[in-house]
């Protein structure tokens, strides 16, 4: 009886709830929806507070609701808003758009680094590119009330798997941008980072949907349609999938942290150069010579030649000038590196063509060899991913002719290295799959050679200081090393430089804006994942079973949307 009542007075709350979300303005629906995006990053790193959206997917699923039903949004402003999906669309947007403005807002840093020069694109840049990706909310929400269903976990259900399609297509159109993929927040702790071994981090998605939002529409369809289960079924919705991932989790890391040898030894180099000195061409040898001294320091700080050290790794922008063109810099590498050593370095490179005088300046991984002085390049990796705006401008001679540069102030910007992408031989480390700043948020990086002994990402996180984005970008490499199951060495200007092994465990780390050096021995590669061996099949694969559940209720006799038990 006491628990009839309070889930009655639970439905009833709800009830009331949708009636006044329905009730409200306009602007106070829009508001709603964009605060409950702005909400949502708290499941993000490095809060990772994800019950959170246990609220605020509900929030959206009402709110646009709401707005299909609302009598101000049946006035014929548009054409495309007197449409019930233009609606729904449009309170997907607001929701995307607090999402990724709180998400993303990191980015302005990068603008304040030269802000005598940039600092008039920072309000550009932290409102037009969450609008931009806030579109792909606003397909999910639009296609849901496109399709529609009458119950509201039949609506959850086609909501995940919007959700999960608009996250994939945010991660591929126009180059992609997969940051913060809503999948993340079942990411953390470790032992849920395993499940993205199996589904991937898109399939994670449409899970992550469902678990958060299908509570509350267990609830809300209780009290409209009769026999519907109650609040045992919304508890369970709710806890069971997390309980099966933790616990699947734990299982797969109980064989404890893989066992290593004593070689190839190999040792990070971290700076933590603030990124406006790190511009300073005045400062460039000076930098240099600290990057040599550096690696011939042990992680207690002692001086030790590098004793024992079989590879040593310096930064993205570590040599942000042509160092196979410079004499100088080849015989200090050559005379710093012991015999058999090599280093592998972030650095730039140019090729010309032969046919037409054309320069090419690449953003390059250069490995170097230890056999004496000078140094050579043994082998190398060119950027295939270049970030837009910030390695290159579209319409590169246009808008440069009206004066706009990107914020690396590279004159014609980058070019992108030839693929297919592939893995390079480094003496001791084997095949090494090499990924430069922002390419390893791409899930599908780090399975496209299946040959890679070790993930090798060197990255320049200075341009975003102390705030969530260097915090968020690690985490995204953590996941791409559990997703294929292969180790990553990761170097960073300002942090976090760390080992990761294949199941996401740190065996060494180095915090955000310390300076120093880590001494690591990588591990084996695991044996190959799920998602490493079928990738995204298995979310198209999960999507199917979802759509044949939801055709299968399709063809049963629907019930009113406003029924009452």
């Amino acid at each position: 009886m006491v628990q009839a009542r309070s889930h009655q007075v639970l439905a009833l709350g709800i009830d009331r709830l949708q009636r006044e979300i329905i009730a409200a303005s306009a602007w106070r629906q829009r508001l709603v929806a964009l605060v409950a995006g702005v909400a949502s990053v708290l499941a993000m790193p490095p809060f990772f507070c994800w019950p959170v959206l246990w609220l605020t997917l509900p929030a959206l699923l009402v709110t646009a609701e709401a707005a299909v039903e609302s009598e101000w949004a049946t006035s014929r402003v548009t054409r495309w808003r007197s449409r019930r999906w233009g609606r729904a669309a449009e309170v997907g947007w607001w929701f995307g758009f607090g999402y990724h403005v709180a998400g993303l807002f990191w980015i302005g840093e990068a603008f304040l680094v030269e802000a005598e020069v940039f600092a008039w694109l920072l309000p550009f840049a932290v409102t037009l590119l969450p609008a931009g990706l806030a579109l792909f909310t606003a397909l999910a929400t639009a296609a849901t009330e496109l399709i529609g269903f009458p119950r509201q976990i039949e609506r959850v259900a086609l909501l995940g798997v919007a959700f999960g399609i608009s996250e994939w297509l945010r991660g591929h159109v126009l180059t992609g941008f997969p940051w913060n993929v809503l999948g993340t927040a079942l990411t953390y702790p470790l032992p849920m980072m395993q499940s993205v071994a199996f589904v991937g981090i898109y399939g994670l998605t449409t899970v992550a949907v469902i678990v958060f939002a299908g509570p509350f529409a267990i609830l809300s369809d209780s009290l409209k349609v009769r026999g519907f289960p109650r609040l045992w079924a919304a508890i369970a919705l709710a806890a069971a999938p997390i309980a099966l991932i933790w616990i699947g989790g734990i299982w797969r890391l109980s064989d404890g942290p893989q066992q290593v040898g004593a070689h190839p030894k190999v040792r990070l180099v971290q700076l933590s150069i603030p990124q406006r000195d790190r511009l300073d061409r005045a400062n460039l040898r000076n930098h240099f010579d600290r990057h040599l001294a550096m690696s011939l320091t042990a992680p207690d700080g002692r001086a030790d030649d590098a004793a024992g050290v079989d590879v040593i790794v310096w930064p993205e922008a570590a040599m942000p000038f042509l160092p196979l063109a410079q004499p100088i810099a080849l015989d200090a590498i050559g005379a710093m590196l012991p015999q058999g050593a090599t280093l592998v370095s972030g650095a730039l490179r140019l090729e010309t063509a032969p046919e037409t005088g054309a320069r090419h300046v690449f953003n390059s991984v250069i490995v170097f060899d230890g056999g004496g002085t000078p140094a050579r390049a043994i082998a190398h990796y060119d950027k295939l991913h270049l970030v837009p705006f910030g390695e290159y401008l579209p319409a590169q001679g246009l808008l440069e002719a009206i004066g706009l540069q990107q914020l690396t102030r590279q004159r014609g910007g980058f070019t992108a290295g030839a693929g297919p992408r592939k893995a390079i031989d480094i003496p001791g480390l084997g095949g090494v799959l090499p990924l430069i700043c922002y390419e390893v948020i791409f899930p599908e990086t780090a399975g496209l050679n299946r040959r890679a002994d070790l993930v090798l990402t060197v990255t320049n996180d200075g341009w975003f200081g102390n705030t969530t984005g260097p915090r968020q970008h690690y985490h995204q490499a953590r996941i791409r090393s559990v997703e294929f199951g292969i180790p990553m060495i990761r170097a960073s200007s300002n942090g976090i430089s760390a080992l990761i092994d294949g199941k996401g465990r740190e065996i060494g780390r180095l915090e955000l804006n310390a300076v120093g050096t880590l001494d690591v021995v990588p591990p084996r590669p695991l044996g190959a994942t799920p998602y490493s061996r079928w990738g995204d099949s298995i979310f198209v694969g999960l999507l199917g079973c979802i759509a044949g559940w939801l055709l299968l209720r399709r063809k049963a006799a629907p019930l009113p949307p406003n029924a009452l038990s």
